[in-house]
């Protein structure tokens, strides 16, 4: 203490005397009061473990421990590692690509730091057990602990000259910024005399509500007060506008837990003690339809009554004649499957910040989507577009749900009502209620065969809970019917899904658009035929598989198709698998062991829908060339990916490229990032538009193609053999975009709309994938434990090994909780402590394949892999189970409880 009045805090070796009362969190005063933004918060409830510091060398959750408690010790946050620069951990993260979204990663860092401080050379299980209280929702770990492991290692590879970036392991380009702390994220956006937002929600599923004296009770709180009488433009949005119909903010009756009715905003010492549990609102809680097949039924009340029924939109594809080729059919299986919600989890909250530049509206806050949400904003606001400038900040994980506005026109209203910054970040509490999840399903199939194991016809129904408002649940609806057969050839084939509104939670998109789902009720039936075929469940599939010159259910016919490839790649490891099983079964005891096998397509971008992305790229006077880039990278490594597509077009080496990252002011249209279409769509934009300059900067110099281009003291040199040329930039005039030479292209992929039975060409690109899972099933508890995990995908191209690793090692993470453990219960799993995502000791041993097969479309002939890579998880792993002890899960999570039903069941016990 110093004279009674503050506290005095070591903080990286630095004294800090802070006013802070003593009881405040010690993460809110390192990063409010001494602007640490390293530290992250995603939880405040030691959940997470981002937060994690060092108390005198021992890791602590800064945002469980009071500021009082750490006075006069010794403090270490992630700012102290990079001095002056990244230190051999932090580089070791770098080189193996252990930072994909970066929210995490200051955490890990420092629960890594404690243990190589105290053990030089640790083991795998003393480095998971380290780093096991800290939550990654993107990397699935392994890399991480391949970093911690690899600390003494040699440092990066050799930079890629101009036309080699592709297919090397090029360091994220955005990544130091991430492992040194200093990357911002929605919440680390602050301004000085900001207005802190909040906002008041609906505690009730369905529920009337009015107000209060909502002046009277402002003025005595001294806080201002927003209700959707204040929003001066159209109260509704969605990603689709066409069915745009959830308001900002609720008037007079809430449709959803969670959703958002009125604004408070104050300055920060108001808002912090204000409780808002005495706001002036009555509740009038009403029925509440959360099923959809009580939603479905003729008399269920509706949830939107300007619609004549609960059906938001259904999808539809058909080709022959489904019900007359199983009629006929040697073998035919059915079951009937259901998925509950699943929660993003992304360990960075929504937050961000709105203030006002001129009569432009600006907003810096996470977002997978800048343009969406400026053009959502701006209806919101009654604004034109051009009115609202998106600024993103680094998006700590999105995987879907970031897509959809959440707290953009909320602080957007405030800014524009008040002429001051307003800030918000939402509580994680407040995040799970509120935002989008995967969507809940309720399905059906049948599947039928010849007698040599040739698949001769599918008939799917779904149901998909979409929840109060529209968000991606059209998407949902028509993806799901294209992509339920996988990638087999299917004679004949009937599939319909339905987005069905309930009083549920808004469903939305999540990596995957709903084909997970079908994917786990399709490839669980094709081991079900393999068996009354007698079939080896991986031969089945082998003589199935889709190839080149085959046309798919939507009646296209396909090229560049590498599930077979995918599938050929994993026979050796499954025979070695089968035989490990064989041997372990064969000692006895309650574990038993089993394989399963599961395959994936993923059509890249939009359903048979306009889909465009666009590219700038341009020399400036001072010899720079600057790649606009508006793609937002979340995680995946599109800052990354993207440059070097252009890099390699142009003949530059990718590090010499100065980028621009997403921002509506100044990037042209990137479209959204989701549907794994940024390598594809963005990647082909920036090919064009690198190959354009090249072309610009040849034609100066009367050089052949095979010609070099480097930069050096401010100039453009061109080499061709012994030929040499150099180009001044500062002597040639400037563009209005303040450059010498430019190029601007855009791509958008060749689809087609589909007729009434779903008929056209619904993407341009697919990717492929097939995995195969390796369980232990405990028949007693009924746990299942994956032990490893093989996957081959196709990405026709594989522009960056290292990041498309660290996508499949991430997507398993993701699949794996899909499967075992993830279950969001409405108004009960609002924290990362009852919600339950796969930890670092949840993981298997991962082996990625990584198969080329070049598609003529992609760039390069690359091909998407985010979303791919989650489908295939799942199935495998119901596939293996029911493999090790014939327990067949028709409900997921398979939780033990389920699984040991399955068993009974199995055994004509249930």
């Amino acid at each position: 203490m110093k004279d009674g009045s503050g506290l005095d805090l070591v903080v990286n070796g630095e004294p800090h005397h802070v006013s802070a009362a003593p009881g405040r969190r010690l993460s809110d005063v390192l990063r409010n009061d001494l602007g640490l933004i390293g530290t992250k918060v995603g939880c405040d409830a030691g959940d997470c473990g981002a937060c994690s510091v060092l108390v005198d060398g021992e890791v602590v959750c800064a945002c469980l421990t009071p500021v009082a408690h750490v006075t006069g010790r010794r403090i270490e946050t992630v700012e102290a590692l990079a001095d002056p620069g990244p230190d051999d951990l932090q580089r070791a993260f770098l080189r193996h690509g252990a930072a994909q979204c970066g929210i995490c990663t200051p955490g890990m860092l420092i629960a890594a730091t404690a243990l190589v401080r105290r053990t030089q050379t640790p083991t795998r299980a003393e480095v998971e057990d380290a780093l096991g209280g800290v939550l990654c929702r993107c990397t699935g770990y392994t890399k991480i602990v391949d970093a911690v492991l690899d600390v003494a290692g040699q440092g990066a590879g050799p930079e890629p000259i101009g036309g080699e970036a592709i297919g090397a392991r090029v360091e994220r380009l955005d990544g130091v910024a991430k492992v040194v702390g200093t990357e911002s994220y929605g919440a680390d956006a602050m301004a000085e005399n900001a207005l802190e937002v909040r906002a008041v929600r609906s505690p009730f599923a369905h529920a009337r509500f009015d107000f209060g004296d909502l002046p009277g009770w402002a003025s005595t709180q001294g806080v201002q007060v927003f209700t959707a009488a204040d929003i001066p433009g159209e109260n509704r949005f969605s990603v689709i506008p066409a069915f745009a119909d959830q308001p900002a903010l609720a008037e007079g009756v809430a449709r959803m837990r969670g959703e958002a009715v009125a604004l408070v905003a104050g300055d920060g010492r108001t808002m912090d003690g204000l409780d808002l549990d005495h706001f002036p609102i009555r509740w009038e809680e009403l029925p509440a339809l959360e099923d959809v097949t009580e939603a479905r039924k003729a008399q269920a009340a509706l949830i939107h009554a300007d619609r004549a029924e609960n059906i938001l939109i259904a999808g539809h594809v058909e080709r022959g004649a489904a019900q007359d080729a199983l009629a006929r059919s040697t073998h035919v299986v059915e079951r009937a499957m259901r998925t509950g919600y699943v929660e993003h989890a992304y360990i960075e909250p929504e937050a961000g910040i709105a203030w006002m530049e001129g009569d432009v509206l600006n907003i810096r806050a996470c977002t997978q989507a800048p343009i969406m949400d400026r053009d959502d904003t701006a209806r919101v606001l009654g604004l034109a577009p051009e009115k609202v400038r998106i600024r993103p900040a680094a998006t700590g994980g999105g995987f879907g749900s970031k897509l959809d506005v959440s707290l953009q026109p909320l602080i957007g209203l405030v800014a524009l009502r008040t002429g001051r910054a307003a800030r918000m970040v939402y509580s994680r509490r407040e995040s799970m209620m509120s935002t989008t999840k995967r969507h809940p399903s309720k399905m059906s199939a049948r599947i039928g065969c010849d007698d040599a194991g040739r698949l001769t016809g599918m008939w799917f129904d779904g149901d998909f809970n979409t929840g109060a408002y529209s968000s991606w649940g059209p998407t949902v609806a028509v993806r799901v019917p294209v992509h339920a057969s996988g990638p087999y050839v299917m004679p004949s084939y009937r599939a319909e899904a339905r987005a069905v509104h309930t009083n549920g939670p808004v469903s939305g998109a999540f990596r995957g658009f709903g084909v997970p789902q079908a994917a786990i009720i399709q490839e669980t039936l094709f081991d079900e035929l393999a068996e009354a075929v007698g079939l080896d469940r991986l031969a089945f599939r082998r003589r199935n598989a889709m190839r080149d010159g085959d046309v798919s259910v939507c009646g296209q016919h396909m090229r560049g198709v590498g599930i077979a490839e995918c599938l050929e790649a994993l026979q050796a490891p499954w025979d070695a698998a089968m035989e490990r099983v064989r041997e372990l079964n064969a000692l006895g005891g309650t574990v038993r062991y089993g394989i399963g096998v599961a395959s994936c397509w993923y059509g890249c971008g939009n359903t048979a829908l306009p889909n465009p992305s666009t590219i700038r790229i341009g020399l400036t006077p001072e010899g720079r060339v600057v790649l606009h880039q508006g793609a937002m990278d979340i995680g995946q490594g599109a800052n990354t990916v993207i440059a070097q597509i252009a890099a390699d077009a142009l003949g530059m080496p990718v590090h010499m490229l100065d980028l621009v990252d997403a921002d509506t002011g100044v990037t042209p249209d990137c479209g959204k990032t989701s549907a794994s279409r940024q390598t594809v769509v963005t990647g082909k934009a920036a090919m064009l538009a690198g190959r354009a300059l090249r072309a610009q900067v040849l034609a100066l110099t009367n050089m052949g193609d095979g010609a070099g281009i480097t930069l050096g003291d401010g100039a453009l040199v061109v080499s061709d053999g012994a030929r040499s040329a150099r180009i001044d930039p500062a002597a040639l005039a400037v563009n209005e975009h303040g450059y010498v030479l430019m190029a601007e292209e855009s791509y958008d992929p060749p689809t087609s709309a589909l007729d009434e039975n779903g008929q056209g060409t619904p993407y341009a690109v697919y990717g492929y994938g097939a995995q195969l899972a390796e369980v232990a099933v405990d028949t007693r508890l009924g746990t299942v434990r994956v032990e490893r995990i093989t996957a081959a995908h196709d990405l026709g191209r594989v522009i960056n090994p290292l990041l498309a690793e660290g996508q499949i090692e991430g997507g398993i993470a993701q699949g794996l909780g899909l499967a075992l453990m993830e279950e969001y219960v409405p108004g009960r799993t609002d924290n990362l402590h009852d919600y339950l995502i796969p930890t670092i000791g949840d993981m298997p041993e991962i082996r990625s394949i990584l198969i080329e097969k070049p598609d003529l479309e992609g760039p390069f002939g690359a091909k998407g892999l985010g979303e791919h890579v989650l489908i295939p998880t799942a199935p495998a792993i119901l596939n293996a189970i029911r493999h090790a002890c014939g327990a067949r899960i028709d409900q997921l999570p398979a939780r033990p409880d389920r699984v040991l039903a399955a068993i009974r069941k199995a055994e004509g016990r249930g």
